[in-house]
């Protein structure tokens, strides 16, 4: 089967998209913050409208690449946030880099049209999926964040420079849990009402590759979540653990859909 060709509006949107990220990656060390921040808010409404070609107009589509965006688009949301917030956060150049890769993954793969017996409830449910990537994603940005703090420390380096170290950690676990939440209402909505979402058609739950990574991350998390609350795991255990999850989770829908999209040209609804 033949790959879903990405419309012309799409690509040019998903260039505008890298090219923004790219300055922002690029010249963040020889522009001002709030020269940054302009630039980095164009991307992230480029980045906006990029993902409203595929998603709104005519049939929607969705695909690993698709998926891989919004997570992106997600974190970089959750950082514009918190930049406001903690102006010490200084990931932007990383972001930027890793936006502007998701962006053109996505112009080059727009993933194939949703099912059509599908239920008008199944973009609410791909919305609590992305959602909880998005959250895991921006777990995974603090946990690294942890590992510079604790590099300073370290290093003895300059210790107003970044986060504390308390502060990231206590993020970090924010995210993990409401990420937690996302991902069990998920995979609880897709056991309980796969025909409803689908179409009687289509059966949503079967324990393909999917399923199998999918309930592994989500067993990972419950460890990680019971570990800090009854052992009071932290650091570099703790961060094992998360990363180990996002890696499942990662392969769960991104990995089947790319096998089957991009390895074996098979995509699915």
């Amino acid at each position: 089967m033949i790959l879903a060709s990405p419309s012309p509006l799409s690509v040019a949107l998903g260039i505008a998209t890298a090219a923004a990220y790219g300055v922002a990656a690029a010249f963040s060390h020889k522009l001002n913050r709030s020269a940054t921040q302009a630039v980095v808010a164009i991307a992230w409404l480029l980045h906006a409208a990029a993902l409203a070609t595929g998603l709104l107009p005519g049939t929607p589509r969705f695909g690993f690449a698709p998926a891989l965006s919004i997570t992106a688009w997600l974190v970089m949301t959750v950082y514009a946030v918190e930049s406001r917030l903690f102006p010490g956060l200084t990931v932007r150049r990383v972001l930027a880099g890793l936006g502007a890769l998701a962006a053109l993954l996505a112009a080059a793969f727009p993933g194939s049209p949703l099912h059509m017996n599908a239920s008008p409830w199944l973009p609410l449910h791909l919305a609590l999926g992305i959602a909880s990537y998005g959250l895991f994603g921006a777990a995974v940005v603090h946990a690294w964040l942890m590992t510079r703090a604790e590099r300073r420390i370290r290093q003895a380096a300059d210790p107003h420079a970044g986060l504390p170290l308390l502060t990231l950690e206590r993020l970090t676990f924010r995210f993990v849990t409401a990420g937690f939440v996302l991902l069990s209402a998920t995979l609880l909505a897709g056991l309980l009402f796969s025909e409803t979402l689908y179409g009687p058609q289509v059966r949503a739950w079967k324990w393909d590759h999917k399923t199998v990574f999918s309930l592994l991350a989500w067993l990972s998390f419950a460890i990680l979540l019971a570990g800090r609350s009854r052992f009071g795991w932290r650091g570099r255990t703790a961060k094992r653990v998360l990363y180990a999850g996002a890696v499942l989770l990662l392969l769960a829908y991104v990995g089947s859909r790319f096998v089957l999209e991009v390895v074996l040209h098979r995509p699915v609804a």
